[in-house]
C-alpha cells in the first residue's frame, strides 16, 4: 500500500476551485498527475479551459495577493518622503519601477504556472546540499526582515488609531495575522484570496481619499514624469523607491500562489491560464501603483515641506494638521490594513522558502509565531521604528539579486519551460530589468553607508 501523502493547498484548489463551479473548465475533473519530489506538492492536470474573456475574471487572485508587498510600511513611508521633500519630482521613478514590477512578477507567475512548482522548490531539486542550505539562509533573513517591518507597520498603525504601545501592537497585529492565516488553513485559497483582496481595497481607499481633500496640480504631476534629480539627496531617496520595487518575497510567493491556484497547467490549458495570469498581474500591479503614486501626490500637494515627514509618525502628524483629522485616520486605518495584509503574505512567502529549499512543510501558524517574535523584541526594547524599516529595506536590497537572476534564467530555460520560455527579445529586456534593479539596489547600499 502506497504511503499517505499529506494533504496540499493544490489539494484544496480540487476540492474547493473545481468543484464550485467557478473553474475555467466548468467542474470537468483535474487530474492529480503527480507531487514535486520535494514537497509532496500536488502537481494537476487540467483539460483544456472553456474560457471566455468574460469568464477570465474568475481566474484572477494570487497577483493580488503578491502585490500587497508593493504597499508594505515601507513603500508608504519612502513615497510620503519622496513627495513632502520633492514634490511631484520623482513621480517618474514611481512609474518606471511599476512596469519593471509587473515584467518580474509575470516571470513568477508563469514559472509556478508551467512548472507546478514554487522558485524556491524548483531551485531547491536543482542544487546540491551545501548550496541549497547557503541559500535557504539568504532567502530566510529576506523573509524575516519582511517580515519585521510588515509588523512594525501594523504597530505603528494601531498606536495612531487608539494609543497602544508598540510591542503590544506588534503582537495584536501577529494574532490577527494568524485569524487570516486560518482562512486559507481551513477554507482554501480562494478564500484567502478573497480576504486579502479586500484589505487591498481598504489601503487603497485608506491611503488615497485625501487626494479629495488635497488634489495634486496637473501641471506638477505631467512634469514629475520627466526624470530628472536634485541633487545627491534626491538620488538616495530615488535609489530607495527603485531598489524596493522588485521585492524577493514577493517573487518567491507568487509562482507558490500560482501553483496553488492551478496547479500545474497542461499544454491545451497553458494559453488560456497565461493570459489570465497577464491579466492578473496587470490589473493587481496597476492597483499597487496606482496606490504608491497617490501617497506621493498626496505628500506633494498637501505635505511639501512640512517638518517630521521622515517617519511613518510624522507623516501621519503633518496630515492630520493640513488635511484634517478624518484623513489622519483613513490613512492609518490603511496603514493598518497594510500591516496586516503584508504580515500575512510574508509568513505565506516563509513558508515557501523553507518548502522549497528544506525540504520541509512548516504550518503557516507555526512559521507565523516564529518569526513574530524579533519583531516584537524589537518594539519591547525600544528600537526607533523608522530605523528598522529602514533596516528591513537595506536586507532586502541584498535578497534581490538572489531572486531575480534565478527566474530570468530558469524562464529562459528550454527543458524546464518548453514553449513558454522566454524568447530572445524578452530575455534581453529581462536582463536588462535586472541589471538596472541590481545596480540601484548597490547604489542604494553604497549612499546609506557613505552618507
Amino acid at each position: 500500500m502506497d504511503a499517505e501523502v499529506p494533504r496540499t493547498v493544490a489539494d484544496d484548489v480540487v476540492g474547493d476551485v473545481l468543484d464550485d463551479g467557478l473553474d475555467a473548465t466548468d467542474g470537468r475533473p483535474a487530474r492529480i498527475v503527480g507531487r514535486t519530489a520535494a514537497t509532496g506538492t500536488a502537481v494537476l492536470d487540467r483539460p483544456a479551459p472553456r474560457l471566455g474573456r468574460a469568464r477570465t475574471p474568475l481566474l484572477l487572485g494570487p497577483a493580488f495577493v503578491a502585490a500587497i508587498a508593493y504597499v508594505d510600511p515601507g513603500n508608504v513611508a519612502a513615497n510620503l518622503t519622496a513627495g513632502a521633500r520633492y514634490g511631484y519630482l520623482l513621480l517618474w521613478v514611481l512609474v518606471v519601477a511599476n512596469g519593471m514590477a509587473v515584467l518580474v512578477q509575470y516571470q513568477s507567475a508563469k514559472l509556478g504556472l508551467v512548472t507546478g512548482d514554487s522558485l524556491p522548490g524548483v531551485l531547491g531539486s536543482r542544487m546540491r546540499r551545501g548550496p541549497r542550505l547557503a541559500y535557504w539562509v539568504q532567502a530566510e533573513v529576506v523573509a524575516a526582515a519582511t517580515d519585521l517591518a510588515e509588523v512594525v507597520g501594523g504597530a505603528i498603525a494601531l498606536q495612531l488609531l487608539f494609543g497602544v504601545p508598540l510591542p503590544v501592537g506588534g503582537l495584536i497585529v501577529g494574532v490577527v495575522s494568524m485569524g487570516l492565516l486560518l482562512t486559507q488553513n481551513r477554507y482554501g485559497q480562494r478564500r484567502f484570496e478573497s480576504v486579502v483582496v479586500a484589505l487591498l481595497a481598504v489601503i487603497t481607499i485608506g491611503f488615497l481619499c485625501g487626494l479629495l481633500v488635497s488634489p495634486p496640480d496637473a501641471r506638477g504631476v505631467l512634469s514629475g514624469l520627466v526624470p530628472r534629480f536634485d541633487g545627491p539627496d534626491s538620488v538616495l531617496l530615488a535609489a530607495s523607491m527603485l531598489g524596493a520595487t522588485v521585492m524577493p518575497h514577493a517573487i518567491y510567493v507568487h509562482s507558490a500562489l500560482v501553483r496553488d491556484r492551478h496547479g500545474k497547467a497542461s499544454l491545451s490549458a497553458r494559453t488560456h491560464l497565461l493570459r489570465a495570469t497577464r491579466w492578473d498581474v496587470g490589473t493587481a500591479l496597476l492597483i499597487a501603483g496606482l496606490v504608491n503614486i497617490g501617497l506621493l501626490l498626496l505628500a506633494a500637494s498637501g505635505l511639501r515641506g512640512a517638518s517630521g515627514t521622515d517617519s511613518i509618525e510624522g507623516a501621519h502628524a503633518a496630515i492630520v494638521v493640513a488635511l484634517g483629522p478624518a484623513v489622519g485616520v483613513a490613512f492609518a486605518v490603511g496603514l493598518l490594513a497594510s500591516g496586516l495584509a503584508s504580515t500575512s503574505v510574508g509568513a505565506y512567502a516563509g513558508a515557501t522558502i523553507m518548502e522549497g529549499l528544506l525540504h520541509r512543510r512548516v504550518p503557516l501558524l507555526v512559521r507565523r509565531v516564529v518569526t513574530l517574535i524579533p519583531a516584537v523584541v524589537l518594539l519591547a526594547v525600544g528600537a526607533d521604528p523608522t530605523w528598522t524599516l529602514v533596516l528591513s529595506q537595506v536586507v532586502l536590497s541584498f535578497g534581490i539579486p538572489f531572486a531575480v537572476i534565478p527566474l530570468v534564467r530558469l524562464t529562459r530555460n528550454r527543458a524546464l519551460m518548453g514553449t513558454a520560455r522566454n524568447g530572445p527579445w524578452l530575455h534581453a529586456v529581462l536582463i536588462t530589468v535586472v541589471a538596472m534593479v541590481v545596480a540601484l539596489n548597490v547604489t542604494l547600499l553604497f549612499l546609506l553607508v557613505t552618507t
